[in-house]
C-alpha cells in the first residue's frame, strides 16, 4: 500500500470500530419467540367504525395474527379514524381534476388489567387520485386509494406498537 492511501485507511478503521460498538439490535430479534413478538401477540383490536375501519382492522389483524396470537390479550388497541377526500386542481369550468384522500388514525393502547392508557399516538397517510370523466373509474380509484391507505396506517401502528413492546421489555430487564 502506498502512503497516499494511508490517511484514508485510518478514519475507515476508526469508523468501523465505532459502528461495531453502537449496540444496534434488530427490532424483531428472536423472531416469533422474541420479546416484541410476544408483546404484539397480546394485543386485542377493538372494532373500528366504518368501511375504512373494517379495512384497517383487517390489516392490523393480519399483521398481529402472524405472531400466532397471544393468549393473555393483555392490551386493547382502540383506533379512531378520520377519512377525508379533498378536491383540488380545478379546471376553468370549476370541475375538479384531482383529489387527495387522507386517512388519519388516533390509536390508544390500553392495559386490560387496569384500564390505563399506555400509548396514545397518531398515524396518517394520503394518496392522490386523478378525477376522470368516468364516475365509476373515479370511485374505483378512491376505493383503491383507501385500501392502500389502510395498509399503510396498519404498518405505522404495528411499527409503533413494536417499539413500545421493545421498550417495555428493555425496562423490565433493567433493575
Amino acid at each position: 500500500m502506498t502512503r497516499r492511501g494511508a490517511p484514508l485507511l485510518l478514519p475507515l478503521v476508526l469508523l468501523s470500530l465505532a459502528l461495531g460498538g453502537c449496540s444496534l439490535t434488530p427490532l424483531y430479534a428472536g423472531g416469533t419467540h422474541g420479546a416484541v413478538a410476544h408483546g404484539l401477540a397480546d394485543v386485542k383490536i377493538a372494532p373500528i367504525e366504518g368501511r375504512a375501519g373494517w379495512l384497517v382492522h383487517n390489516a392490523l389483524a393480519q399483521r398481529l395474527d402472524a405472531l400466532n396470537g397471544g393468549t393473555s390479550q393483555r392490551y386493547r388497541l382502540i383506533v379512531t379514524l378520520d377519512d377525508d377526500i379533498t378536491g383540488y386542481g380545478v379546471r376553468r369550468d370549476n370541475a375538479v381534476t384531482r383529489e387527495r384522500r387522507t386517512l388519519r388514525a388516533r390509536y390508544q393502547l390500553t392495559d386490560s388489567t387496569n384500564g390505563e392508557v399506555v400509548l396514545d399516538a397518531t398515524a396518517s397517510s394520503d394518496a392522490g387520485i386523478d378525477v376522470v370523466s368516468s364516475e365509476y373509474a373515479t370511485i374505483a380509484a378512491e376505493d383503491s386509494a383507501l385500501e392502500r391507505l389502510a395498509e399503510m396506517i396498519a404498518d405505522q401502528i404495528v411499527a409503533r406498537l413494536a417499539i413500545y413492546a421493545r421498550n417495555m421489555d428493555a425496562a423490565a430487564k433493567t433493575p
